[in-house]
């Protein structure tokens, strides 16, 4: 009877399913990410966007499917170790591309360094259109409280007032600031900018012709260059005269006199929050950041028109922005020599930022 029992338990083991256990792929190690905000048609071949060139020059030859994504696929360059990507248009659908993105299993983001690459409107008392800008400070232009211009109080200048304040640059600028202002890496701006400060930049006579309106702004006749200078976030697309001094007076107010307004475009924060909850999540380092800023407008009218009249005119020529196109030519003329370094040295970048 022992040898009966000993041998139905033989027999009823060899017939349990195997089990088999699930080996996860490796995950694919990323050096460089580079985010686009937007693209008009197909990644190659068409009127580009801000992705085209990315994919064309560097190139971004293989594409991976990103379910979660803003509207396409992924690109990746598998010699390089690049991912692009695009994000969407404003703060919030940028912020959940990078979170989704971020949170994908596929990848290995630890050492990723992350470079938003896009085009944006210019100060025109710092620079002309066509040049390419990096930010030491990224700054929110939408958290606020706002009265409408036409109610404000007998002496303010906007109507903006700082979140949880009573009036307009409230002193002292609160220890808190709700996620309002982020500063990169200043070493890390610095050496992007030192690698690429020579870099001559596209010009042509539309882009001479528009700069040539804005007598009295010097740094607007100045030919596009490559500079350092602060970026400003919102979601609303705004324009003109007052609104650039209430953005100068925004971003002095929150950096504490530190930083500068130079450009305006509508998704660094929403970049820089998503990667900082990642970053806590140990998935990513928020510290490797670099945000590059090309100006394809000016952020205000030249003298004798209006805003409305500025902010319309280049688009009703039919033509778009005069420094459109070569503003995206200098986005990928500068930022590219950078995610090239990185990459072919990442022996030495890998586990030690740039100094």
């Amino acid at each position: 009877m022992r040898y009966v029992f000993l041998l139905l338990i033989i027999t009823i083991t060899a017939c349990q399913p195997t089990v088999q256990k699930t080996i996860k792929p490796a995950k694919i190690p990323i050096k460089v990410v580079v985010l686009s905000m937007f693209e008009k048609g197909n990644d190659e071949g068409d009127r580009p966007g801000e992705f085209q060139y990315w994919v064309e020059n560097l190139p971004l030859k293989d594409t991976l499917s990103f379910e979660y994504g803003f509207d396409r696929n992924l690109r990746y360059n598998k010699e390089l170790g690049v991912l692009g990507m695009v994000a969407g248009i404003g703060n919030t659908q940028a912020g959940i591309s990078v979170m989704a993105l971020g949170a994908d299993d596929r990848f290995d983001f630890t050492n990723s360094y992350w470079l938003v690459a896009g085009i944006a409107g210019v100060d025109p008392a710092d620079a002309p259109t066509g040049s390419a800008a990096w930010a030491n400070f990224l700054v929110d232009g939408d958290l606020s409280h706002q009265i409408d211009a036409r109610e404000i109080e007998k002496g303010w200048k906007t109507g903006y007032i700082p979140l949880r304040r009573t009036t307009p640059y409230a002193q002292p600028v609160s220890k808190n600031n709700e996620g309002v202002i982020a500063r990169l890496d200043s070493n890390l701006v610095q050496w992007a900018y030192n690698l690429t400060k020579d870099t001559e930049l596209p010009d042509n006579e539309e882009i001479k012709g528009m700069r040539a309106q804005y007598k009295g702004y010097a740094a607007a006749t100045m030919k596009p260059h490559v500079l350092i200078g602060d970026q400003l976030a919102a979601a609303t697309y705004w324009h003109g005269e007052l609104l650039t001094e209430w953005a100068n007076d925004w971003v002095d107010y929150w950096s504490e006199g530190q930083g500068n307004f130079v450009t305006s475009a509508m998704e660094e924060m929403g970049v820089y929050h998503a990667l900082d909850r990642l970053h806590k999540a140990k998935k990513v380092d928020k510290n490797r950041l670099l945000v590059l800023r090309t100006a394809s407008n000016f952020t205000m009218q030249y003298p004798g028109i209006t805003a409305y009249q500025s902010l319309s005119g280049e688009k009703l020529t039919g033509k778009g922005y005069s420094a459109y196109i070569p503003s995206l030519e200098a986005a990928y003329m500068v930022g590219s020599p950078v995610v090239k370094e990185l990459c072919e040295n990442w022996g030495k970048y890998e586990k030690v930022m740039p100094q």
